[in-house]
């Protein structure tokens, strides 16, 4: 009976500490927050980059032309 006590205790010890850790830590992040954005203009956040759209290509010509080598590739191999 003494070895299970000693286990629980163990038990609700280790938990109670974690419990504490983990609300340190969310007190910790919160306050963070808070402070944080007061420093925001020392290192303010880039612009983003406006986003081009590459030029469309022509499905014709390229497209073909690789066909053609993957055949060509796949007929040198099975010969």
């Amino acid at each position: 009976m003494a070895i299970l006590l000693q286990g629980l205790v163990l038990l609700v010890s280790g938990m109670g500490i974690v419990f504490l850790f983990l609300a340190l830590l969310v007190w910790v992040m919160n306050r963070s927050a808070a402070i944080v954005p007061r420093f925001n203009h020392i290192l303010p956040d880039d612009e983003p980059k406006k986003k081009t759209r590459p030029a469309a290509k022509a499905a014709g010509d390229d497209e073909a032309a690789l066909i053609a080598l993957a055949i060509a590739a796949a007929r040198a191999r099975a010969a």
